[in-house]
């Protein structure tokens, strides 16, 4: 099993072919994708009555931000460099974020019963956590693999 702080393990850079394509296959199995599946699923499922008391626009936000979640990981695991990976990873934890509001919302609105708001909640919360740390390896990444900087050469008489 991937898991989500060996990323950095699997891009080794190579066009056509090597680490970054096994990455491409391998989203699938990074368990925050996995989770954030889950969680779209749920908020789905969570989400059904809001569309029989014609709450369609709040049903639309949320399933949106839920969505978007695993969608930018995967988007993301397709691209070329760790630098946009993290790019779409930051997308990510941004509609997670976008997701516990809405989230809240609901609550608040007395469209969502309080148990499962923190249900809901927690895998949120559990999902943006594990994204932050995914993010956090990706642009570390990029540091430890950076180029030499170039020596400043000195003046020439």
């Amino acid at each position: 099993m991937l898991k989500v702080m060996g990323w950095h393990d699997f891009d080794d850079g190579v066009a056509g072919g090597g680490g970054h394509y096994f990455l491409m296959q391998l989203y699938k199995k990074l368990s925050v994708w996995r989770k954030s599946h889950a969680l779209a699923l749920r908020v789905h499922s969570a989400t059904t009555h809001l569309l029989a008391l014609r709450e369609y626009s709040l049903a639309a936000q949320l399933r949106r931000a839920a969505f978007s979640i695993p969608a930018n990981i995967a988007e993301g695991s397709g691209r070329t460099t760790s630098t946009q990976f993290a790019h779409f990873l930051q997308i990510a934890i941004g509609s997670a974020r976008e997701l516990d509001y809405h989230l809240l919302l609901i609550r608040d609105l007395g469209l969502l019963a309080p148990t499962d708001h923190a249900t809901l909640e927690a895998r949120t919360e559990e999902v943006t956590k594990m994204l932050v740390s995914l993010r956090k390896t990706v642009t570390g990444r990029d540091k430890k693999h950076a180029p030499p900087k170039p020596r400043p050469r000195p003046p020439t008489p």
